[in-house]
């Protein structure tokens, strides 16, 4: 009878557990499987940041694109040092009542203006969140901005 009920208490622990897992935050990629899932991936400085925002289904979106002027090109075809990327990200906030459902708020470690980043995005696949197919690049998971150093010029 006493082995029966540690059973249960291990699994009603177990239950509380993945059931506090499922309400987590998206988690973030390591670098390994940021650069595997990325289509490109790029070191550039960020010149501009165009952003909306939007009510839907108790949540205000905050949907972005960050021009991005290309230093080098580390992944994919197409991005030659000096020319633009236009990359979409997007953020988003409960605004409900209550508590919000389970789910992601979107990326983290947004760019700023003037901000030295490596990219890792993808054109036409996965992108973390959902697929996407029509020739933009979108920001890979929660985490595919990654800030650097700038370069001193000498």
């Amino acid at each position: 009878m006493l082995v029966l009920r540690r059973d249960v208490v291990l699994c009603g622990l177990l239950l509380i557990l993945m059931v506090g897992a499922a309400r987590a935050e998206k988690a973030p990629l390591s670098p390994e499987e940021l650069r595997e899932t990325a289509t490109h991936v790029v070191v550039g400085e960020v010149e501009q940041i165009f952003a909306r925002q939007e009510n839907a289904n108790d949540y205000e979106y905050t949907r972005y694109v960050a021009e991005v002027r290309v230093e080098k090109s580390e992944k994919g075809d197409g991005l030659k040092a000096g020319e633009l990327m236009y990359v979409r990200y997007w953020r988003r906030r409960w605004v409900g009542p209550g508590d919000p459902p389970v789910g992601t708020s979107g990326h983290r470690g947004l760019p700023s203006e003037g901000q030295a980043v490596r990219v890792h995005a993808v054109r036409n696949g996965y992108d973390g969140f959902g697929r996407t197919n029509d020739g933009g690049f979108n920001v890979i998971g929660t985490n595919g901005f990654e800030a650097i150093e700038k370069k001193r010029k000498e």
